[in-house]
């Protein structure tokens, strides 16, 4: 009996978030899919490690839209619908921004009063008076602005349609986060600060980050809030993995995808690295298309030369460098007093921060996360798991030399350590237990991520989420293969892998309905 089937419908390359969802919303549909992924674990970076017998949680610092169970949010509401169940915990507060030189050390938490006012207005107004009415106007745009998306991410809509129900979008599409907090509301430098600290996790300065983007990112964390798996993000891998396999779906690891091959403009399947052949009419594809159109397809005259372009014309963004350890006190005794602290040790500007990014180390704006206060049972008693992490664009490590790499990752990790220690008065380097350093080569090895790349490509004004939505069909350079990862539409994170994986699933389908005609 043959291991695989003679045909499937689809073939996923990659077992990561965005791969296992698009297998579960096809096969809940009733189609056969296989996934074949190159790794002994499914999740991708969606995974957490062992050392000296202490699990430490890889990458995921928080995860954005899933909001509490009595009132959840879209991806919470996918994967019950999916019926992957995950036990969440919620993250105690949205962040600290931690900005000596701007004399700013606040505490920002999620949610909305009964009547109507952000907690995060009350909270800025403390400290700053009479900031309170335009920081909830604000809050309130983004509020709109995100239901706006979430619209278009199901449904397509006319240019009237837009302009007669999603005002606030189409007044605000055209512009950066900081256009709009300049010209539309009366804010102060400082509060336009602490309302700028999420920058790091989409990786764009202020300046050149669309306002759409920045009013997803604030409504989804303010308004729900952040959370965290109680077992780590292994767990909301493994149980995506499960679900994919009790709908029906083949999941394969240890499988390394080398070609997908193509005849007349068709995909018909794909060719492992040792040799096996296999059959389908599309395929998603978690590989960047940068890899995909310079080496996957076979035979390479298939390839539209616009597809080239593309790939050729799309900014990578960021990768990370990240510092994860154990220390050998609790969090208290080492001044450690928070979940999430964005610091920096020079005035705050993102436009600084993102060309820093050019740069191997020295950077000013760190995150650290500490994991007590979010899931105090996954770490042992007594003891701190934190972590510290910058987002750096890949280029910054593209000379380093093999015997160069162990003493560059090594002193990065020693000045963040050291900077952190400066502001908490306390010498972390005393303290480690066990430290594990991830770095852009990192990630290139484990996820074979095209330079390490985490966030796909990025964001800009004429290709952010609202432009994308409307063109990612018309993407499908070669029938039948879709993109499947966080390079498929700009957008940031786990959540964002997860929904992405939801639409390519709904691209296909929509495909296999005209082919069907």
């Amino acid at each position: 009996m043959a291991f695989y089937k003679d045909k499937y419908d689809v073939i996923v390359i990659g077992g990561a978030l965005a791969g296992m969802s698009c297998a579960m919303k096809l096969a809940s549909e009733g189609k056969s899919v296989l996934i074949l992924e190159r790794h002994n674990l499914p999740g991708g970076l969606a995974t957490s490690f062992v050392r000296s017998g202490i699990e430490m949680e890889a990458t995921l610092h928080e995860m954005m839209s899933i909001g509490p169970e009595e009132r959840p949010l879209f991806i919470r509401e996918y994967l019950d619908e999916m019926g992957v169940r995950i036990n969440w915990l919620r993250v105690p507060e949205a962040y600290r921004l931690l900005s000596p030189k701007d004399s700013i050390d606040i505490i920002i938490h999620p949610g909305r009063r009964d009547d109507g006012t952000w907690i995060a207005a009350d909270e800025i107004e403390a400290q700053y008076p009479g900031s309170r009415d335009e920081v909830n106007r604000l809050l309130e745009t983004c509020k709109s602005v995100y239901e706006s998306v979430l619209f278009l991410n199901e449904h397509t809509a006319s240019k009237l349609t837009l302009l007669l129900k999603h005002e606030p979008l189409t007044k605000t599409a055209g512009y950066s986060a900081q256009e709009v907090m300049d010209k539309a509301f009366n804010l102060s430098d400082d509060v336009k600060h602490i309302l700028s600290a999420y920058w790091i996790y989409v990786g764009q300065p202020i300046s050149t980050l669309p306002f759409t983007i920045y009013s997803f990112l604030m409504a989804d964390y303010l308004l729900g809030g952040s959370f965290v798996a109680k077992g780590f993000s292994h767990e909301m891998s493994a149980a995506m993995a499960h679900r994919c396999e009790e709908l029906g779906v083949q999941f394969e690891y240890c499988q390394d995808v080398e070609k997908i091959l193509v005849r007349n403009n068709h995909v018909y399947g794909v060719r492992t690295k040792r040799g096996d052949e296999i059959h389908c009419d599309y395929v998603a594809s978690a590989p960047y298309p940068n890899v995909v159109y310079a080496k996957m397809i076979e035979p390479q005259s298939e390839v539209p030369a616009m597809a080239r372009k593309y790939a050729d014309a799309m900014p990578l963004g960021v990768t990370t460098f990240s510092v994860v350890m154990q220390l050998d006190k609790r969090p208290e005794e080492l001044n450690i007093n928070d979940y999430s602290v964005f610091s920096s040790n020079i005035p705050f500007d993102t436009d600084v921060f993102w060309k820093q990014g050019k740069q191997l180390g020295n950077w000013s704006n760190l995150t650290t996360i500490c994991l007590n206060y979010a899931n105090p049972d996954a770490v042992p008693e007594g003891k701190t798991s934190l972590s510290i992490t910058f987002l750096p664009l890949a280029d910054a490590f593209m000379n380093i030399t093999a015997d160069e790499y162990q003493d560059m990752k090594r002193r990065i990790a020693k000045q963040m350590i050291e900077q952190v220690s400066e502001y908490l008065g306390v010498d972390l380097l005393e303290h480690i237990e066990e430290i594990e350093i991830e770095s852009p080569m990192t990630i290139a090895h484990y996820a074979k991520a095209y330079r390490g790349g985490i966030y796909g490509y990025q964001h800009s004004m004429n290709n952010s989420v609202v432009a994308r939505l409307e063109d990612v069909e018309k993407e499908m350079w070669i029938k039948g293969l879709v993109g499947c990862a966080s390079h498929q539409l700009v957008g940031d994170g786990m959540a964002c892998n997860i929904n992405n994986g939801k639409i390519a699933a709904k691209m296909i389908l929509e495909e296999m309905k005209k082919e069907a005609k």
